[in-house]
């Protein structure tokens, strides 16, 4: 018999284990690639080149045949928990382990249709590098915003992007803090070393992202589209400060805690 409603569907999916346990491995390959950017951006800090973002740690993997398989992994680890995500944005987020204090308002569901669209970029991404066809982020980011910056309407929309991102950035700082993200986990806030790398993590790559934000911002403004490459041109920017060389490695091993931390989301999430 089919489902009538979407949310028929969504409940029966989020039922299902072996798909939990798929959309689980997205966290395990979230913090892989975290963990490889964080190495990127610590080669970087002592003058080594490389892309300090998503498309260099995924260049990494695709330098091999092992590791392009490894992509085809993540693509179907990525799929699965935008899925989810999906799913969440339509029944409400934690469909599978729910708490009598969740709110299932419209901003946690919006949230939750953002993750999906930003894992199915993941997927995106990943599947282009299995192929042999993936690009630099930088490079294409730096080329969409040269051609908005050819109009008002354009630069408009890199300034609403970037202060988006800001925004994103600081939401990210304001949960490591406040510890909210304990509200994701099903186990207590007493636990020392996910408090640690959970706080850690998340003001890290709040801060990155707060940082790249503002790089998209003051390239609209100054129409200097270089400056609009995501987090490899904030990155790189901070590398070329006076204390460069320091604070791109407390930003290394912020986001080496990030990535530990997404193996904790991968068992304990509540899903």
């Amino acid at each position: 018999m089919i489902d009538k409603r979407p949310g028929d569907a969504a409940d029966r999916l989020t039922d299902s284990d072996w798909f939990e346990r798929l959309a689980r491995a997205g966290h395990v390959v979230s913090g892989l690639l975290h963990l490889l950017i964080a190495y990127i951006v610590l080669r970087l800090a002592f003058g080594d080149p490389g892309s300090a973002d998503q498309s260099g740690a995924l260049s990494i993997f695709a330098s091999s045949t092992g590791g392009r398989l490894a992509l085809w992994v993540a693509v179907v680890a990525f799929v699965a928990m935008a899925l989810w995500r999906i799913a969440e944005t339509i029944v409400g987020p934690h469909p599978s382990e729910p708490r009598s204090d969740d709110d299932d308002g419209i901003f946690d569901r919006a949230k939750a249709g953002a993750l999906a669209v930003v894992y199915l970029a993941f997927a995106w991404s990943a599947g282009q590098f299995a192929m042999g066809e993936g690009k630099s982020s930088g490079q294409q980011n730096a080329g969409l915003s040269a051609r908005l910056m050819e109009s008002t309407a354009g630069k408009a929309v890199l300034v609403v992007a970037g202060l988006i991102i800001i925004a994103v950035g600081a939401y990210h700082v304001y949960k490591g803090v406040s510890r909210s993200f304990f509200d994701d986990l099903r186990i207590g806030d007493d636990n020392q070393a996910v408090k640690v790398t959970g706080i850690v993590g998340y003001v890290a790559k709040g801060v990155v992202l707060a940082g790249a934000g503002i790089l998209v911002v003051v390239a609209a403004i100054t129409a200097d589209p270089s400056k609009a490459t995501g987090l490899d041109g904030a990155v790189k920017t901070v590398a070329g400060w006076p204390a460069g060389q320091f604070l791109l490695v407390l930003a290394a091993l912020g986001l080496a805690a990030y990535g530990v931390y997404c193996f904790v989301m991968a068992r304990y999430a509540r899903m």
